[in-house]
């Protein structure tokens, strides 16, 4: 029986040491106390300004833990920079420099906050690896941060460490300052290649590829336009990380976007064809499989129908019954009454203020630029016919029955204070997965914005689980 008093969780562990610490103290113990009591202040004022938390300061080490990679290793490099700057003005001789080793991986967690695996000892192995003033990470945390940080980061390639039976592929810089070095170059422009094929019913569907490397097809879901959300602050840091590392293939379902938007039929079925369309058309034999929202209910059909095509499955706040399915109040009902009657009746109006109700649901955190950005979307994505047809039919998805048939290795995440689609149906749909890996996202927000931890978080997730080996 598991240890109710532990919890495993992905975390980026920052572990640190000062180089030369003996020496400096038999040359200066004052002077060295001093310095060291003067650089834990340090440590600790960029650890918790990055979100992160100290685990632990004995002696001249420094152990600290973060939600994110992109938190840990901006830590690191902000706390270099500024020691590295008083050692620049101290005698030669009692320059005290830090060396930092930054680890993306899975650790233990006990109640009283203390952290242990193999995450903490692949930090530990790591700093001892990195020259002093400088910063060593593993290869998982140089994905999750490449383009994000004010670093160049240089391949170190494999590294035997002592007690960690496998080599661990290393990176290594000076950080943010450095004379030597410009920042690795952002993804900035990217050329999106927009397509057309035909679903089952005639229906013309826009799909598009970006990105080089393994193939990932995100699965349509509600309100999408192809050119639109490319370039909005809603989706575009989204679709830009995911094309770092793979060829992302999407479309904007039926009634979206650049897809048709006259109509005969909006269902579950329809939901389905369409992405069997694009899977066709894009000619990918085998690939992991992206869904957002009711688009988890659709990869999880299909991967169920096709599991030797679909590699890994991704699925973000999303839902395996729909509100038809599910038990529902008399207020509940009348709620969602009254959402159609308003939709039809005011979606289409240039006055936003309706569309703002959506907007509030979905993206409660948005800056005030992410609001109108979002307001316009919903606009320019379908039409109020259309939306009103989305939400019958998204109501009446039931796939529940689909769960325990899933073969294919799963990742589900879900932020906590979803507005738009409750935590528990998350959860309850990654627990009828045989396997599934349930990661909770510290958010109030549906769809993840740019700015918050909550999507670095998701990222570095999901990036890892599509390294691992499919079966």
């Amino acid at each position: 029986m598991s240890d109710p008093g532990l919890r495993q969780r992905l975390a980026a562990i920052l572990a640190a040491d000062v180089a030369g610490y003996s020496r400096l103290m038999a040359a200066d113990e004052r002077g060295t106390v001093a310095a060291l009591d003067a650089a834990r202040k340090v440590f600790k004022n960029r650890i918790e300004s990055e979100q992160g938390r100290v685990i632990d300061m004995a002696g001249d080490s420094v152990l600290a833990v973060f939600d994110t990679a992109t938190g840990a290793v901006s830590a690191a490099l902000s706390i270099q920079q500024q020691i590295n700057s008083a050692a620049d003005s101290a005698p030669a001789g009692r320059q005290m420099r830090f060396r930092i080793g930054v680890h993306l991986g899975d650790v233990i967690e006990k109640a009283d906050g203390s952290i242990y695996g193999d995450g903490v000892n692949i930090a530990a192995r790591l700093e001892g690896l990195a020259e002093p003033g400088g910063i060593t990470v593993s290869v998982s945390v140089h994905t999750a941060v490449r383009g994000k940080v004010a670093a160049v980061f240089e391949d170190q390639g494999e590294q035997t460490v002592k007690n960690i039976p496998h080599p661990v592929r290393t990176f290594r810089t000076r950080g943010e300052g450095s004379t030597s070095s410009q920042p690795e170059p952002v993804m900035e422009h990217i050329d999106q290649q927009i397509r057309f094929c035909t679903a089952a019913d005639g229906m013309q569907i826009a799909y598009s590829s970006i990105g080089t490397g393994p193939p990932l097809i995100k699965t349509g879901n509600w309100m999408t336009h192809l050119e639109y959300d490319f370039e909005s602050p809603i989706w575009r840091h989204l679709y830009r990380d995911l094309a770092r590392e793979h060829t992302l293939v999407r479309y904007d379902p039926r009634g979206n976007g650049l897809s048709d938007w006259d109509i005969d039929a909006i269902s579950f079925d329809t939901f389905s064809s369409d992405l069997e369309a694009v899977v066709d058309a894009a000619k990918i034999d085998r690939f992991a499989l992206f869904g957002i929202s009711q688009g988890c209910s659709v990869s999880i059909a299909y991967a169920v129908r096709h599991p030797e095509r679909v590699s890994h499955l991704v699925l973000l706040g999303g839902f395996a019954q729909g509100a038809n399915r599910r038990p529902q109040t008399d207020s509940q009902k009348e709620q969602s009454a009254a959402m159609r009657t308003l939709t039809r009746l005011g979606w289409g109006q240039n006055n936003p203020a309706f569309r703002q109700l959506f907007t509030s649901r979905f993206v409660p955190e948005a800056t005030k630029e992410q609001a109108d950005w979002y307001n316009e979307l919903q606009k320019r994505a379908t039409s109020p016919e259309n939306a009103v047809r989305y939400m019958e039919a998204t109501g009446e998805i039931d796939v529940s029955h689909l769960l325990a048939q899933v073969r294919v290795p799963t990742l589900v995440l879900h932020a906590r204070e979803d507005a738009a689609v409750p935590f528990d149906l998350g959860r309850r749909m990654a627990a009828g997965i045989p396997g599934a890996r349930f990661v909770p996202l510290d958010s109030k927000n549906h769809i993840l914005l740019e700015h918050e931890p909550a999507f670095s978080r998701f990222l570095e997730e999901m990036l890892l689980f599509l390294k691992q080996p499919s079966k």
